[in-house]
């Protein structure tokens, strides 16, 4: 995008980490804000940070397509066709794969997956219309995923699916999109270990897909992701400048981590050759070691 003054940003999971920094540059930039996130007293005070802008605040479970189809209906009546849509909102759930119980993979698949194809569905059309009817519009999607959509890290099996759904949904917008316009774009966010409250977000289950009590393995995922990200030295504001340079230079994809590539294309030569996965923890077998004994013992 060439400029965002006065353009209309979308934001889920706006109460909060990347969404909560998107939102301030945007801000910086001028543009009118539609916050939305599941956490009413977060939302409440980001609303509050940016008195003075132009802010449409609501409190949304992106998981339910009726609280994102009310959304999209709310956005057109402010605003208009959004320029700016990110598909940010996600939770993080570990453990065990076969130990992840059925509301497991429904609260994360809900809202890491489905909450991303709500804003595709709502808003890519919304904006390919506005596109059509301006040949000077210009707009871009860019949905969160993690570099757990590009890996397969262990002990991590239901957020590892969610999130590699939304690689394969963002590269399909990405050839999708080009068949039909040069005006909307996307660009899929992998982040790594970033501190968030990604790692708390248990703390947004609803009721209704409440969890049983953890297993041990659910346990170590927690306390190893919780010293993970405490110990990320990238801010949530880092990445979301980096979040501005891609839709500035439409490049799709963002890596907060590119040494992290490595294991990307040690999975993808694994692929090639056909041959078993590559121990992830080849490179730090100590750390393998430890999980190993602690599932075991």
């Amino acid at each position: 995008m060439k400029s965002y003054q006065g353009k209309t940003a979308v934001i889920t999971g706006a109460g909060s980490g990347f969404g909560l920094e998107v939102a301030r540059i945007a801000a910086s930039h001028g543009m009118n804000l539609v916050l939305c996130d599941v956490q009413a007293d977060a939302l409440e005070r980001a609303a509050a940070e940016f008195a003075g802008h132009p802010v449409l605040a609501r409190r949304v479970d992106v998981s339910r397509a009726e609280d994102m189809e009310a959304l999209a209906i709310a956005v057109r009546g402010r605003f208009g066709a959004p320029h700016v849509v990110f598909n940010n909102a996600g939770v993080g759930s570990g453990g065990l794969i076969w130990e992840n119980s059925l509301r497991d993979w429904e609260w994360v698949l809900g809202v890491n997956l489905m909450g991303v194809v709500h804003g595709v569905r709502l808003f890519t059309p919304m904006m390919l219309e506005a596109a059509q009817a301006d040949p000077e519009w210009e707009g871009h999607i860019v949905n969160t995923a993690s570099m757990a959509g590009l890996l397969n890290p262990p002990n991590m099996g239901v957020y590892n699916v969610s999130k590699h759904a939304v690689v394969s949904l963002s590269e399909t917008l990405f050839q999708d999109l080009a068949l039909v316009t040069d005006q909307v774009h996307c660009s899929v966010l992998c982040p790594f270990f970033v501190p968030t409250g990604i790692t708390q977000s248990h703390r947004n289950r609803p009721e209704a897909l409440g969890a049983s009590a953890p297993t041990k393995s659910q346990l170590i995922s927690q306390a190893m992701t919780d010293k993970a990200v405490s110990a990320g030295k990238l801010s949530a504001a880092d990445v979301a400048r980096l979040v501005f340079d891609a839709m500035s230079e439409q490049r799709f994809y963002i890596f907060s981590h590119p040494k992290a590539l490595h294991g990307v294309q040690t999975r993808l030569e694994d692929v090639m050759q056909a041959r078993n996965p590559t121990d992830p923890f080849h490179d730090k077998p100590e750390i393998g070691a430890q999980l190993r004994q602690a599932l075991r013992s």
